[in-house]
Formats: C-alpha cells, structure tokens, sequence
C-alpha cells in the first residue's frame, strides 16, 4: 500500500514542475519536500494509520449513518421550503382527484 502511494506521489512530483520564480512558496517544491519527509525509505517506507478517521475527523461508521438514504432524504425534507412541504401534503396522490380537486376550484364562486 505504501509503495503504490509512494509511486502515486512521485508521479505527481514530475508532473508538477517546480517554478523557480516563486521561491519559498512554490507549490511543486513543497510537494518535494513533504514527500521526502513522509517517505524517507522510498517504497520500504511503512505508513501506519493512527487513527481510523478521515481529514473531517468522522470515523467511517458515522460517515455510513450520514451518507444512509434515510438520512440523505430527511436532509432533503430539511431543505425544502415551507409552501413546497404544504404543497405536497395537502396535494392530492390519485391523477383522478387531481383532476376533481382542479375541477372544484374552478367552479367554486369567487368574490
């Protein structure tokens, strides 16, 4: 794992040249430095894991309660706006008492 991540990294490095314009901040140079340090025995280097978590500091079972359907819906419902909720609770299901429902608004009185 280590090695193809070292040679993952190694391409990225010739890929992204060094641009001597932008001494001390360079992007490509800072690259090469922090790979050297990270993988200071090339492919040899072992690369534990301290913790099983991500950069946003979730582990991976509360990324699979967030990333769940349940959950992705009901943050779906949160987002919906209120006469869209209305709308959709009141509205009728059937084709047909779509139709009726159309039908007795348009013939109700108006004043």
């Amino acid at each position: 794992m280590a090695a193809s991540r070292y040679r993952r990294f190694l391409r990225l490095c010739e890929e992204w040249p060094v641009d001597e314009t932008k001494r001390g901040r360079d992007l490509g140079a800072y690259l090469r430095q922090r790979v050297a340090q990270a993988f200071r025995e090339g492919e040899n280097t072992q690369y534990p894991r301290p913790r099983d978590t991500s950069f946003s500091g979730l582990s991976l079972e509360e990324y699979k309660l967030i990333l769940s359907t349940d959950t992705l819906e009901e943050f779906k419902e949160m987002n919906k706006g209120m006469w869209k909720k209305l709308q959709e609770k009141f509205a009728p299901r059937d084709p047909e008492e779509k139709h009726k429902a159309w039908a007795r608004a348009l013939t109700r009185p108006h004043t």
